[in-house]
Protein backbone atom coordinates (compact mmCIF):
# COMPACT_ATOMS: atom_id res chain seq x y z
CA UNK A 1 0.00 0.00 0.00
CA UNK A 2 1.09 3.52 -0.67
CA UNK A 3 1.78 5.71 2.41
CA UNK A 4 -0.78 8.30 3.41
CA UNK A 5 -0.86 11.32 1.03
CA UNK A 6 1.19 14.33 1.92
CA UNK A 7 -0.79 17.05 3.79
CA UNK A 8 0.72 19.60 1.39
CA UNK A 9 -1.08 18.10 -1.58
CA UNK A 10 -3.54 20.28 -3.49
CA UNK A 11 -6.75 20.89 -1.63
CA UNK A 12 -8.78 18.87 -4.13
CA UNK A 13 -6.73 15.77 -3.69
CA UNK A 14 -6.46 16.25 0.07
CA UNK A 15 -10.22 15.88 0.35
CA UNK A 16 -9.96 12.33 -1.07
CA UNK A 17 -8.63 9.24 0.68
CA UNK A 18 -5.66 7.31 -0.66
CA UNK A 19 -7.84 4.34 -1.65
CA UNK A 20 -9.76 6.54 -4.10
CA UNK A 21 -6.58 7.02 -6.17
CA UNK A 22 -5.76 3.32 -6.33
CA UNK A 23 -6.94 0.81 -8.94
CA UNK A 24 -8.74 -2.10 -7.16
CA UNK A 25 -7.01 -4.56 -9.50
CA UNK A 26 -3.34 -3.49 -9.54
CA UNK A 27 -3.55 -1.49 -6.27
CA UNK A 28 -1.39 1.17 -7.86
CA UNK A 29 -2.27 4.79 -8.64
CA UNK A 30 -4.62 4.93 -11.60
CA UNK A 31 -3.06 4.92 -15.07
CA UNK A 32 -5.51 6.00 -17.79
CA UNK A 33 -8.47 5.45 -15.43
CA UNK A 34 -11.82 4.46 -16.92
CA UNK A 35 -15.25 4.19 -15.31
CA UNK A 36 -17.52 1.17 -15.91
CA UNK A 37 -21.28 1.58 -16.42
CA UNK A 38 -21.75 0.51 -12.79
CA UNK A 39 -19.62 3.45 -11.58
CA UNK A 40 -16.39 1.71 -10.52
CA UNK A 41 -12.98 2.97 -11.64
CA UNK A 42 -10.05 0.89 -12.93
CA UNK A 43 -6.86 1.31 -14.91
CA UNK A 44 -7.67 0.85 -18.57
CA UNK A 45 -5.10 -1.94 -19.04
CA UNK A 46 -6.15 -3.62 -15.80
CA UNK A 47 -9.85 -3.92 -16.65
CA UNK A 48 -9.13 -5.05 -20.20
CA UNK A 49 -6.68 -7.64 -18.89
CA UNK A 50 -9.25 -8.83 -16.34
CA UNK A 51 -11.95 -9.22 -18.97
CA UNK A 52 -9.50 -11.08 -21.15
CA UNK A 53 -9.14 -13.92 -18.62
CA UNK A 54 -12.70 -14.03 -17.28
CA UNK A 55 -16.07 -14.82 -18.75
CA UNK A 56 -18.72 -13.47 -18.80
CA UNK A 57 -17.80 -9.80 -18.86
CA UNK A 58 -18.47 -8.41 -15.37
CA UNK A 59 -17.31 -5.78 -12.89
CA UNK A 60 -14.54 -7.08 -10.60
CA UNK A 61 -16.04 -5.08 -7.70
CA UNK A 62 -19.82 -5.55 -7.80
CA UNK A 63 -19.95 -8.51 -10.19
CA UNK A 64 -22.51 -6.75 -12.41
CA UNK A 65 -22.55 -8.55 -15.74
CA UNK A 66 -22.59 -6.77 -19.08
CA UNK A 67 -24.25 -8.30 -22.13
CA UNK A 68 -21.30 -7.24 -24.20
CA UNK A 69 -18.03 -5.60 -23.35
CA UNK A 70 -18.78 -1.86 -22.87
CA UNK A 71 -16.79 0.75 -24.76
CA UNK A 72 -14.86 2.70 -22.12
CA UNK A 73 -13.05 6.05 -22.30
CA UNK A 74 -10.51 7.65 -19.98
CA UNK A 75 -12.04 9.66 -17.12
CA UNK A 76 -9.97 12.84 -17.47
CA UNK A 77 -10.93 14.26 -14.10
CA UNK A 78 -9.81 11.18 -12.21
CA UNK A 79 -6.75 10.96 -14.45
CA UNK A 80 -5.66 14.48 -13.50
CA UNK A 81 -6.30 13.87 -9.81
CA UNK A 82 -4.39 10.58 -9.94
CA UNK A 83 -1.50 12.21 -11.78
CA UNK A 84 -1.32 14.94 -9.12
CA UNK A 85 -1.39 12.30 -6.39
CA UNK A 86 1.30 10.23 -8.11
CA UNK A 87 3.70 13.18 -8.32
CA UNK A 88 3.16 13.94 -4.66
CA UNK A 89 3.88 10.38 -3.72
CA UNK A 90 6.98 10.22 -5.93
CA UNK A 91 8.35 13.36 -4.30
CA UNK A 92 7.84 11.91 -0.86
CA UNK A 93 9.19 8.47 -1.90
CA UNK A 94 12.54 10.02 -2.84
CA UNK A 95 12.89 11.17 0.76
CA UNK A 96 12.36 7.72 2.22
CA UNK A 97 14.55 4.66 2.11
CA UNK A 98 13.89 2.13 -0.56
CA UNK A 99 12.02 -0.91 0.71
CA UNK A 100 13.13 -4.47 -0.08
CA UNK A 101 11.45 -5.79 -3.17
CA UNK A 102 9.53 -9.06 -2.92
CA UNK A 103 11.03 -12.06 -4.70
CA UNK A 104 9.82 -13.02 -8.15
CA UNK A 105 7.91 -16.26 -8.65
CA UNK A 106 10.20 -19.25 -9.23
CA UNK A 107 9.52 -22.12 -11.65
CA UNK A 108 6.69 -24.28 -10.30
CA UNK A 109 5.23 -21.44 -8.23
CA UNK A 110 1.98 -19.68 -9.12
CA UNK A 111 2.69 -16.07 -10.26
CA UNK A 112 0.50 -13.07 -9.49
CA UNK A 113 -1.90 -12.31 -12.37
CA UNK A 114 -1.84 -8.57 -11.70
CA UNK A 115 1.89 -7.89 -11.53
CA UNK A 116 3.33 -6.41 -14.71
CA UNK A 117 6.92 -7.02 -15.68
CA UNK A 118 8.47 -9.14 -12.96
CA UNK A 119 5.81 -11.56 -11.65
CA UNK A 120 5.70 -11.95 -7.86
CA UNK A 121 4.77 -15.26 -6.23
CA UNK A 122 1.00 -15.46 -5.59
CA UNK A 123 -0.14 -15.77 -1.99
CA UNK A 124 -3.78 -16.68 -2.71
CA UNK A 125 -6.11 -17.40 -5.61
CA UNK A 126 -9.63 -15.90 -5.65
CA UNK A 127 -12.49 -18.07 -6.90
CA UNK A 128 -14.63 -14.95 -7.45
CA UNK A 129 -12.07 -12.93 -9.38
CA UNK A 130 -10.62 -16.08 -11.00
CA UNK A 131 -7.16 -14.61 -10.48
CA UNK A 132 -4.13 -15.17 -8.27
CA UNK A 133 -2.64 -12.33 -6.20
CA UNK A 134 0.67 -11.62 -4.54
CA UNK A 135 0.70 -10.19 -1.01
CA UNK A 136 0.53 -6.62 -2.23
CA UNK A 137 -2.26 -7.10 -4.73
CA UNK A 138 -4.22 -9.21 -2.29
CA UNK A 139 -4.72 -6.25 0.08
CA UNK A 140 -8.13 -5.17 -1.37
CA UNK A 141 -9.50 -8.56 -0.35
CA UNK A 142 -8.53 -7.74 3.22
CA UNK A 143 -9.58 -4.07 3.18
CA UNK A 144 -12.54 -3.52 0.87
CA UNK A 145 -15.88 -4.83 2.11
CA UNK A 146 -16.89 -6.16 -1.31
CA UNK A 147 -13.67 -8.15 -1.74
CA UNK A 148 -13.75 -9.52 1.78
CA UNK A 149 -16.64 -11.79 0.74
CA UNK A 150 -14.58 -13.48 -1.96
CA UNK A 151 -13.53 -17.11 -1.57
CA UNK A 152 -9.73 -17.29 -1.27
CA UNK A 153 -7.82 -20.56 -1.66
CA UNK A 154 -4.19 -21.63 -1.87
CA UNK A 155 -2.61 -20.48 -5.15
CA UNK A 156 -3.50 -22.71 -8.11
CA UNK A 157 -2.51 -22.66 -11.77
CA UNK A 158 -5.27 -22.52 -14.37
CA UNK A 159 -7.84 -21.21 -11.95
CA UNK A 160 -10.31 -20.93 -14.82
CA UNK A 161 -10.65 -24.71 -14.56
CA UNK A 162 -12.58 -24.07 -11.34
CA UNK A 163 -15.43 -22.50 -13.38
CA UNK A 164 -18.28 -24.47 -14.97
CA UNK A 165 -17.79 -24.27 -18.74
CA UNK A 166 -21.54 -24.53 -19.34
CA UNK A 167 -22.86 -21.93 -16.88
CA UNK A 168 -19.76 -19.88 -16.05
CA UNK A 169 -20.33 -20.50 -12.36
CA UNK A 170 -17.92 -21.63 -9.67
CA UNK A 171 -17.62 -25.42 -9.31
CA UNK A 172 -18.64 -25.61 -5.67
CA UNK A 173 -20.61 -28.90 -5.58
CA UNK A 174 -19.81 -32.60 -6.05
CA UNK A 175 -22.18 -35.27 -7.37
CA UNK A 176 -21.43 -38.56 -5.63
CA UNK A 177 -23.76 -40.38 -8.00
CA UNK A 178 -21.78 -39.35 -11.11
CA UNK A 179 -18.49 -38.62 -9.34
CA UNK A 180 -18.21 -35.19 -10.97
CA UNK A 181 -17.88 -31.52 -10.02
CA UNK A 182 -20.63 -29.02 -10.80
CA UNK A 183 -21.97 -25.55 -10.18
CA UNK A 184 -25.25 -24.71 -8.49
CA UNK A 185 -27.08 -24.45 -11.82
CA UNK A 186 -25.90 -27.92 -12.87
CA UNK A 187 -27.16 -29.34 -9.59
CA UNK A 188 -30.59 -27.79 -10.04
CA UNK A 189 -31.00 -28.73 -13.70
CA UNK A 190 -29.18 -31.99 -14.32
CA UNK A 191 -28.62 -33.63 -10.91
CA UNK A 192 -31.85 -33.02 -8.99
CA UNK A 193 -32.19 -36.57 -7.68
CA UNK A 194 -28.50 -37.25 -7.28
CA UNK A 195 -26.45 -37.29 -4.11
CA UNK A 196 -24.96 -33.81 -4.36
CA UNK A 197 -22.85 -32.33 -1.55
CA UNK A 198 -20.66 -29.24 -1.16
CA UNK A 199 -17.06 -29.66 -2.15
CA UNK A 200 -16.05 -28.94 1.44
CA UNK A 201 -18.07 -31.90 2.71
CA UNK A 202 -16.72 -34.25 0.07
CA UNK A 203 -13.24 -32.95 0.78
CA UNK A 204 -13.64 -33.66 4.52
CA UNK A 205 -14.77 -37.21 3.78
CA UNK A 206 -11.96 -37.78 1.32
CA UNK A 207 -9.50 -36.33 3.83
CA UNK A 208 -10.80 -38.76 6.46
CA UNK A 209 -10.38 -41.60 3.96
CA UNK A 210 -6.87 -40.37 3.27
CA UNK A 211 -6.22 -40.44 6.99
CA UNK A 212 -7.42 -44.03 7.15
CA UNK A 213 -5.42 -44.87 4.07
CA UNK A 214 -2.38 -43.28 5.64
CA UNK A 215 -2.86 -45.50 8.69
CA UNK A 216 -3.12 -48.53 6.41
CA UNK A 217 -0.02 -47.43 4.51
CA UNK A 218 1.86 -46.92 7.76
CA UNK A 219 0.84 -50.40 8.89
CA UNK A 220 1.98 -51.83 5.56
CA UNK A 221 5.23 -49.89 5.85
CA UNK A 222 5.77 -51.14 9.39
CA UNK A 223 4.95 -54.69 8.31
CA UNK A 224 7.47 -54.52 5.51
CA UNK A 225 10.08 -52.89 7.73
CA UNK A 226 9.53 -55.74 10.16
CA UNK A 227 9.91 -58.23 7.31
CA UNK A 228 13.14 -56.49 6.25
CA UNK A 229 14.29 -56.76 9.86
CA UNK A 230 13.35 -60.45 9.93
CA UNK A 231 15.17 -61.11 6.65
CA UNK A 232 18.28 -59.29 7.87
CA UNK A 233 18.06 -61.21 11.14
CA UNK A 234 17.71 -64.48 9.22
CA UNK A 235 20.72 -63.63 7.04
CA UNK A 236 22.72 -62.65 10.11
CA UNK A 237 21.64 -65.82 11.90
CA UNK A 238 22.60 -67.82 8.83
CA UNK A 239 25.98 -66.14 8.83
CA UNK A 240 26.47 -66.92 12.51
CA UNK A 241 25.33 -70.52 11.93
CA UNK A 242 27.66 -70.88 8.96
CA UNK A 243 30.59 -69.56 10.97
CA UNK A 244 29.69 -71.91 13.82
CA UNK A 245 29.39 -74.88 11.45
CA UNK A 246 32.77 -74.05 9.90
CA UNK A 247 34.31 -73.72 13.33
CA UNK A 248 32.83 -77.00 14.55
CA UNK A 249 33.75 -78.86 11.35
CA UNK A 250 37.31 -77.60 11.72
CA UNK A 251 37.33 -78.89 15.28
CA UNK A 252 36.09 -82.31 14.13
CA UNK A 253 38.56 -82.65 11.29
CA UNK A 254 41.37 -81.29 13.43
CA UNK A 255 40.63 -84.01 15.98
CA UNK A 256 40.55 -86.63 13.22
CA UNK A 257 43.81 -85.37 11.72
CA UNK A 258 45.42 -85.48 15.15
CA UNK A 259 44.20 -89.04 15.58
CA UNK A 260 45.71 -90.01 12.24
CA UNK A 261 48.93 -88.20 13.09
CA UNK A 262 49.15 -90.08 16.40
CA UNK A 263 48.63 -93.39 14.61
CA UNK A 264 51.21 -92.40 12.02
CA UNK A 265 53.70 -91.52 14.72
CA UNK A 266 53.07 -94.83 16.49
CA UNK A 267 53.57 -96.76 13.24
CA UNK A 268 56.82 -94.95 12.49
CA UNK A 269 58.00 -95.57 16.02
CA UNK A 270 57.28 -99.32 15.73
CA UNK A 271 59.07 -99.62 12.38
CA UNK A 272 62.04 -97.58 13.56
CA UNK A 273 62.33 -99.65 16.75
CA UNK A 274 62.29 -102.92 14.77
CA UNK A 275 64.90 -101.58 12.40
CA UNK A 276 67.11 -100.45 15.25
CA UNK A 277 66.81 -103.87 16.94
CA UNK A 278 67.83 -105.57 13.69
CA UNK A 279 70.77 -103.22 13.33
CA UNK A 280 71.90 -103.91 16.92
CA UNK A 281 71.79 -107.69 16.37
CA UNK A 282 73.73 -107.34 13.14
CA UNK A 283 76.34 -105.17 14.84
CA UNK A 284 76.76 -107.83 17.58
CA UNK A 285 77.24 -110.64 15.06
CA UNK A 286 79.68 -108.60 13.04
CA UNK A 287 81.72 -107.78 16.13
CA UNK A 288 81.82 -111.45 17.17
CA UNK A 289 82.89 -112.48 13.66
CA UNK A 290 85.59 -109.82 13.56
CA UNK A 291 86.98 -111.12 16.87
CA UNK A 292 87.14 -114.69 15.51
CA UNK A 293 88.75 -113.44 12.30
CA UNK A 294 91.41 -111.60 14.32
CA UNK A 295 92.18 -114.72 16.35
CA UNK A 296 92.33 -116.89 13.23
CA UNK A 297 94.68 -114.45 11.54
CA UNK A 298 96.93 -114.49 14.57
CA UNK A 299 97.08 -118.31 14.54
CA UNK A 300 97.59 -118.39 10.78
CA UNK A 301 100.61 -116.14 11.16
CA UNK A 302 101.99 -118.39 13.96
CA UNK A 303 101.51 -121.54 11.85
CA UNK A 304 103.28 -119.97 8.88
CA UNK A 305 106.22 -118.83 11.03
CA UNK A 306 106.48 -122.25 12.77
CA UNK A 307 106.56 -124.04 9.43
CA UNK A 308 109.62 -122.02 8.40
CA UNK A 309 111.60 -122.41 11.65
CA UNK A 310 114.91 -124.40 11.83
CA UNK A 311 114.40 -124.95 15.53
CA UNK A 312 113.17 -128.51 15.67
CA UNK A 313 112.58 -128.45 19.37
CA UNK A 314 110.43 -125.26 19.19
CA UNK A 315 108.43 -126.64 16.29
CA UNK A 316 107.62 -129.88 18.13
CA UNK A 317 106.81 -127.98 21.31
CA UNK A 318 104.47 -125.43 19.66
CA UNK A 319 102.84 -127.80 17.22
CA UNK A 320 99.98 -128.99 19.52
CA UNK A 321 98.69 -125.47 20.32
CA UNK A 322 98.87 -124.23 16.73
CA UNK A 323 97.45 -127.32 15.04
CA UNK A 324 94.37 -127.46 17.29
CA UNK A 325 91.52 -125.22 15.76
CA UNK A 326 90.39 -122.45 18.13
CA UNK A 327 86.86 -122.70 19.58
CA UNK A 328 84.46 -121.10 17.08
CA UNK A 329 80.70 -120.76 16.44
CA UNK A 330 79.08 -122.70 13.66
CA UNK A 331 78.13 -119.76 11.44
CA UNK A 332 76.55 -121.97 8.80
CA UNK A 333 73.22 -122.01 10.65
CA UNK A 334 73.15 -118.29 11.33
CA UNK A 335 71.19 -116.20 8.82
CA UNK A 336 70.75 -112.45 8.79
CA UNK A 337 67.89 -111.20 6.61
CA UNK A 338 66.42 -107.70 6.00
CA UNK A 339 63.47 -106.88 8.22
CA UNK A 340 60.11 -107.55 6.49
CA UNK A 341 57.20 -105.63 8.14
CA UNK A 342 54.47 -108.01 7.12
CA UNK A 343 51.21 -106.99 8.80
CA UNK A 344 52.76 -104.04 10.60
CA UNK A 345 51.05 -101.43 8.46
CA UNK A 346 47.81 -103.39 8.40
CA UNK A 347 47.79 -103.70 12.17
CA UNK A 348 48.70 -100.04 12.49
CA UNK A 349 45.93 -99.03 10.09
CA UNK A 350 43.49 -101.24 11.96
CA UNK A 351 44.54 -99.66 15.22
CA UNK A 352 44.42 -96.16 13.66
CA UNK A 353 41.02 -96.92 12.19
CA UNK A 354 39.80 -97.98 15.59
CA UNK A 355 41.13 -94.79 17.12
CA UNK A 356 39.75 -92.78 14.19
CA UNK A 357 36.34 -94.40 14.61
CA UNK A 358 36.39 -93.74 18.34
CA UNK A 359 37.41 -90.11 17.76
CA UNK A 360 34.77 -89.67 15.07
CA UNK A 361 32.15 -91.26 17.30
CA UNK A 362 33.05 -88.96 20.18
CA UNK A 363 33.05 -85.87 17.94
CA UNK A 364 29.68 -86.79 16.40
CA UNK A 365 28.25 -87.38 19.87
CA UNK A 366 29.58 -84.04 21.05
CA UNK A 367 28.15 -82.26 17.99
CA UNK A 368 24.77 -83.96 18.44
CA UNK A 369 24.65 -82.88 22.06
CA UNK A 370 25.58 -79.33 21.09
CA UNK A 371 23.02 -79.34 18.26
CA UNK A 372 20.22 -80.63 20.50
CA UNK A 373 21.05 -78.09 23.20
CA UNK A 374 20.86 -75.35 20.58
CA UNK A 375 17.53 -76.53 19.16
CA UNK A 376 16.04 -76.73 22.66
CA UNK A 377 16.52 -72.97 22.88
CA UNK A 378 13.62 -72.76 20.36
CA UNK A 379 11.15 -74.63 22.60
CA UNK A 380 7.48 -73.65 22.24
CA UNK A 381 4.35 -74.59 24.17
CA UNK A 382 2.38 -77.06 22.04
CA UNK A 383 -1.19 -78.13 22.91
CA UNK A 384 -3.51 -80.39 20.94
CA UNK A 385 -6.39 -78.98 18.88
CA UNK A 386 -9.58 -80.96 19.67
CA UNK A 387 -11.27 -79.64 16.52
CA UNK A 388 -8.80 -81.66 14.40
CA UNK A 389 -8.82 -84.88 16.47
CA UNK A 390 -10.21 -88.13 15.03
CA UNK A 391 -13.41 -89.16 16.91
CA UNK A 392 -11.66 -92.17 18.50
CA UNK A 393 -8.80 -90.15 19.91
CA UNK A 394 -8.89 -89.37 23.63
CA UNK A 395 -7.33 -86.02 24.55
CA UNK A 396 -6.40 -84.99 28.08
CA UNK A 397 -8.03 -81.93 29.59
CA UNK A 398 -4.79 -79.97 29.41
CA UNK A 399 -4.32 -80.85 25.72
CA UNK A 400 -0.95 -82.51 26.34
CA UNK A 401 -1.80 -86.23 25.88
CA UNK A 402 -3.50 -88.26 23.16
CA UNK A 403 -4.35 -91.97 22.98
CA UNK A 404 -6.52 -94.19 20.80
CA UNK A 405 -9.83 -95.36 22.25
CA UNK A 406 -12.17 -98.13 21.13
CA UNK A 407 -15.31 -96.01 20.94
CA UNK A 408 -15.84 -93.04 18.65
CA UNK A 409 -16.95 -89.87 20.38
CA UNK A 410 -20.02 -88.00 19.15
CA UNK A 411 -18.23 -85.04 17.57
CA UNK A 412 -19.22 -82.73 14.69
CA UNK A 413 -17.65 -83.71 11.39
CA UNK A 414 -16.12 -80.31 10.72
CA UNK A 415 -13.69 -79.86 7.78
CA UNK A 416 -10.71 -79.58 10.14
CA UNK A 417 -11.26 -83.01 11.72
CA UNK A 418 -9.19 -86.02 10.60
CA UNK A 419 -11.21 -88.98 9.35
CA UNK A 420 -10.50 -91.83 8.91
CA UNK A 421 -6.86 -90.99 9.69
CA UNK A 422 -6.24 -91.40 13.45
CA UNK A 423 -4.48 -88.06 13.78
CA UNK A 424 -4.54 -84.71 15.55
CA UNK A 425 -2.70 -81.41 15.04
CA UNK A 426 -1.35 -78.85 17.45
CA UNK A 427 -3.52 -75.84 18.17
CA UNK A 428 -1.06 -73.17 17.01
CA UNK A 429 0.79 -73.10 13.69
CA UNK A 430 4.07 -71.47 12.71
CA UNK A 431 4.90 -69.66 9.48
CA UNK A 432 8.36 -68.32 10.28
CA UNK A 433 11.35 -68.79 12.52
CA UNK A 434 12.30 -71.95 14.43
CA UNK A 435 10.38 -74.05 16.94
CA UNK A 436 10.98 -77.21 18.97
CA UNK A 437 8.88 -79.55 21.09
CA UNK A 438 9.29 -82.96 22.74
CA UNK A 439 6.99 -85.99 22.82
CA UNK A 440 7.15 -88.92 25.23
CA UNK A 441 6.68 -92.24 23.36
CA UNK A 442 7.47 -94.55 26.26
CA UNK A 443 5.49 -97.81 26.35
CA UNK A 444 4.22 -97.60 22.77
CA UNK A 445 4.68 -100.15 20.01
CA UNK A 446 3.61 -97.84 17.17
CA UNK A 447 3.44 -94.07 16.66
CA UNK A 448 3.96 -91.24 14.13
CA UNK A 449 5.04 -87.71 15.06
CA UNK A 450 6.34 -84.65 13.22
CA UNK A 451 4.74 -81.67 11.47
CA UNK A 452 2.08 -81.16 8.79
CA UNK A 453 1.25 -78.15 6.69
CA UNK A 454 -2.05 -76.30 7.10
CA UNK A 455 -3.62 -77.55 3.85
CA UNK A 456 -3.13 -81.30 4.41
CA UNK A 457 -6.07 -83.46 3.34
CA UNK A 458 -7.81 -84.45 6.57
CA UNK A 459 -10.42 -86.59 4.85
CA UNK A 460 -9.72 -89.93 3.22
CA UNK A 461 -6.42 -91.79 3.28
CA UNK A 462 -3.51 -90.26 5.15
CA UNK A 463 -0.25 -90.95 3.30
CA UNK A 464 2.55 -89.57 5.42
CA UNK A 465 5.29 -88.10 3.24
CA UNK A 466 6.53 -84.61 2.26
CA UNK A 467 4.68 -84.77 -1.07
CA UNK A 468 1.40 -84.85 0.88
CA UNK A 469 2.52 -82.19 3.36
CA UNK A 470 3.88 -84.34 6.21
CA UNK A 471 7.41 -84.52 7.62
CA UNK A 472 7.30 -87.35 10.17
CA UNK A 473 9.09 -90.36 11.65
CA UNK A 474 7.35 -93.44 13.06
CA UNK A 475 7.65 -96.74 14.89
CA UNK A 476 6.22 -100.11 13.73
CA UNK A 477 6.27 -103.55 15.39
CA UNK A 478 8.00 -102.30 18.56
CA UNK A 479 11.50 -102.01 17.04
CA UNK A 480 11.18 -100.83 13.42
CA UNK A 481 11.82 -97.09 13.09
CA UNK A 482 11.17 -95.28 9.81
CA UNK A 483 11.57 -91.87 8.27
CA UNK A 484 8.31 -91.52 6.36
CA UNK A 485 9.63 -90.32 3.03
CA UNK A 486 8.96 -91.64 -0.50
CA UNK A 487 9.85 -94.47 -0.15
CA UNK A 488 10.19 -94.78 3.65
CA UNK A 489 13.77 -94.95 4.96
CA UNK A 490 14.60 -97.47 7.75
CA UNK A 491 16.36 -95.97 10.77
CA UNK A 492 18.84 -98.39 12.43
CA UNK A 493 18.61 -96.95 15.94
CA UNK A 494 20.76 -98.58 18.61
CA UNK A 495 18.76 -97.17 21.51
CA UNK A 496 14.98 -97.23 21.67
CA UNK A 497 13.87 -93.58 22.08
CA UNK A 498 11.64 -92.83 25.06
CA UNK A 499 11.35 -89.12 24.31
CA UNK A 500 11.62 -87.61 20.82
CA UNK A 501 12.46 -83.99 20.09
CA UNK A 502 11.06 -82.34 16.95
CA UNK A 503 12.84 -79.24 15.57
CA UNK A 504 11.68 -77.10 12.63
CA UNK A 505 13.59 -74.33 10.86
CA UNK A 506 10.85 -72.77 8.69
CA UNK A 507 13.09 -70.48 6.63
CA UNK A 508 15.83 -73.11 6.43
CA UNK A 509 13.43 -75.81 5.12
CA UNK A 510 14.51 -78.33 7.75
CA UNK A 511 12.71 -80.76 10.08
CA UNK A 512 14.93 -82.77 12.48
CA UNK A 513 14.25 -85.46 15.08
CA UNK A 514 16.33 -86.30 18.18
CA UNK A 515 16.50 -88.97 20.87
CA UNK A 516 16.34 -86.63 23.84
CA UNK A 517 17.57 -89.11 26.47
CA UNK A 518 20.64 -90.30 24.56
CA UNK A 519 21.00 -86.77 23.10
CA UNK A 520 21.54 -88.21 19.63
CA UNK A 521 20.29 -87.33 16.16
CA UNK A 522 17.61 -89.57 14.58
CA UNK A 523 16.84 -88.10 11.14
CA UNK A 524 16.55 -84.79 9.25
CA UNK A 525 14.40 -83.66 6.32
CA UNK A 526 16.39 -80.89 4.56
CA UNK A 527 16.22 -78.70 1.48
CA UNK A 528 12.46 -78.02 1.53
CA UNK A 529 10.67 -74.72 0.88
CA UNK A 530 7.80 -74.16 3.28
CA UNK A 531 5.11 -71.89 1.86
CA UNK A 532 2.40 -72.56 4.46
CA UNK A 533 1.88 -72.56 8.19
CA UNK A 534 3.15 -75.77 9.84
CA UNK A 535 1.45 -77.57 12.76
CA UNK A 536 2.73 -80.22 15.16
CA UNK A 537 1.37 -83.63 14.06
CA UNK A 538 0.53 -86.66 16.24
CA UNK A 539 -0.74 -90.16 15.43
CA UNK A 540 -0.77 -92.58 18.41
CA UNK A 541 -1.89 -95.43 16.06
CA UNK A 542 -4.48 -98.03 17.08
CA UNK A 543 -4.24 -99.42 20.60
CA UNK A 544 -4.22 -103.05 19.31
CA UNK A 545 -6.21 -104.47 22.17
CA UNK A 546 -4.32 -102.49 24.77
CA UNK A 547 -0.82 -103.37 23.56
CA UNK A 548 -0.37 -99.84 22.20
CA UNK A 549 -2.67 -98.04 24.63
CA UNK A 550 0.03 -95.77 26.13
CA UNK A 551 -0.55 -92.11 25.18
CA UNK A 552 1.69 -89.76 23.28
CA UNK A 553 2.62 -87.08 25.82
CA UNK A 554 3.83 -83.57 24.98
CA UNK A 555 6.64 -83.17 27.51
CA UNK A 556 8.02 -79.94 28.98
CA UNK A 557 11.47 -79.14 27.64
CA UNK A 558 13.46 -79.19 30.88
CA UNK A 559 16.97 -79.82 29.58
CA UNK A 560 17.49 -76.38 28.06
CA UNK A 561 20.90 -74.99 28.88
CA UNK A 562 22.90 -72.06 27.62
CA UNK A 563 23.93 -72.38 24.02
CA UNK A 564 27.66 -72.97 23.66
Amino acid sequence: MYPQHDPDMASASSLLSEEQFLCPICLDVFTSPITTPCGHNFCKDCIHGYWHVTSPCQCPMCKQKFGRRPELKVNTFIAEMADHFRRSVEIRATATSTQDQPQAAQPGEVPCDVCTGRKIKALKSCLECLASYCETHLDPHHILATFKKHNLIEPVINIEDRVCKRHQKILELFCRSDQTYMCQVCAEKRHKRHNVVPLEEESRERRAQLGNMEDVMQQMIQGRLQKVKEIKHTVQSGKVNAEREIRESLQVFTALVRSIQRSQAELIEVIEEKQKAAERRAEGLIKELEQEITELKRRSTGVKQLSLTEDHLHLIHSFPSLCTPPPAKDWSEIRVQSVVYVGTVRRAVRRAGSQFEETLKNEVKRLCETELTRTQQCAVDVTLDPDTAHPKLILSDNGKQVAHGNTALNLPDNPERFYPGISVLGRDGFSSGRFYYEVQVKGKTEWDIGVGRESVNKKGGNTLNPEHGYWTVGLRNRTEYWALTTPPVPLPLVDKPQRVGVYVDWEGGQVSFYDVDSRSHIYSFTGYIFAERLYAYFNPRKNNGGVNSAPLVISPVSDVTSSP
